[in-house]
């Protein structure tokens, strides 16, 4: 494993080796049963192109009402637990941080994409957000913590872990592009997002 540093992002290539990563695929298919991805939309109505879940105490919801954190599946539901692996994962790159609330499920397909946003629905953004990568690869844009201005990207590969803290953690970012059949994690493709934030 190596570790990049590219402006305040933190990349950790390679953290789940092939195995774990086949182990927490399997886990989330029982995550998925019970707690479905939905197909999002903005408050202004328009679909996005990922499909979303949760697990943990929080889910992050996107719909006409607005942005926001619920503590119930939209089937009326609790969230399932965080995958002992991902608390695992935080406590060992982020020991300092709160134990994170909510695992965002994130699908994207061949052609989904993700623009250029900061994570701000949190109560306390000095607490880390930290991104893994399951499946096909994915072009990450790195921004700076005002919109425009100079943006760097990197491909993630499947098992990288992207922790994005300190001034990161306000810094625009998004998923330009996937790169179809980079990888044969994923039966029928695609990638698989998790990010684990504390939303309190």
């Amino acid at each position: 494993m190596t570790v990049l540093h590219i402006r305040d992002f933190e990349i950790h290539s390679g953290y789940f080796a092939p195995d774990a990563q086949q182990k927490l695929v399997a886990e989330l298919r029982g995550i998925l049963g019970k707690a479905p991805l939905l197909q999002p939309v903005t408050p202004r109505g328009t679909p996005m192109s990922v499909r979303m879940s949760a697990a943990g105490t929080y889910g992050w919801i996107s719909d006409r009402k607005g942005y926001r954190y619920e503590p119930q599946h939209p089937f009326g539901t609790p969230w399932p637990q965080i995958p002992g692996v991902l608390l695992a994962m935080w406590q060992n790159l982020v020991p300092d941080a709160r134990a994170p609330e909510c695992c965002l499920i994130n699908w994207y397909h061949s052609e989904a994409k993700m623009g250029m946003h900061q994570d701000k629905d949190e109560a306390d953004l000095s607490q880390p957000v930290v991104s893994v990568s399951l499946g096909d690869e994915a072009l990450f844009r790195m921004g700076n913590t005002t919109r425009g201005g100079k943006t760097e990207s990197v491909w993630l590969r499947s098992g990288d872990v992207v922790v994005m803290a300190k001034a990161a953690r306000h810094a625009y970012h998004g998923i330009d592009r996937i790169r179809p059949n980079s990888s044969t994690l994923l039966p029928k493709g695609g990638r698989i997002n998790l990010t684990l934030r504390v939303v309190t």
